[in-house]
């Protein structure tokens, strides 16, 4: 894992997940894009798979988070508990704070 020298947010900070539709490869599913959630933790610093997938070097290197969601929020018609939760990495350029 590579260090986050200044990430934007930090555990337990609540964050929307942009609702974007920019054309090509990403890695932000489409059911959780508009969605709000809990930053889990900070996974590190990693090359943007973004531009990878089309041969640039993905750099600058991006915070990568842990974005925890209740499954209630993503599917209001959910048959669960309303405690279950949905744990996504989201890279930093996805998220806003909510």
């Amino acid at each position: 894992m590579s260090e986050v020298a200044n990430p934007r947010f930090s555990p337990g900070d609540k964050v929307r997940i942009a609702n974007a539709n920019p054309p090509g490869h990403r890695r932000v599913p489409v059911y959780a894009r508009g969605r709000e959630g809990t930053i889990e933790r900070i996974c590190g610093a990693f090359p943007n798979p973004e531009e990878l997938a089309y041969g640039f070097d993905g750099l600058p290197k991006r915070p990568l988070y842990r974005v925890r969601i209740r499954q209630t929020d993503i599917w209001p018609d959910y048959k669960g508990s309303d405690k279950d939760v949905l744990e996504l990495e989201i890279y930093e350029h996805w998220l806003i704070k909510a």
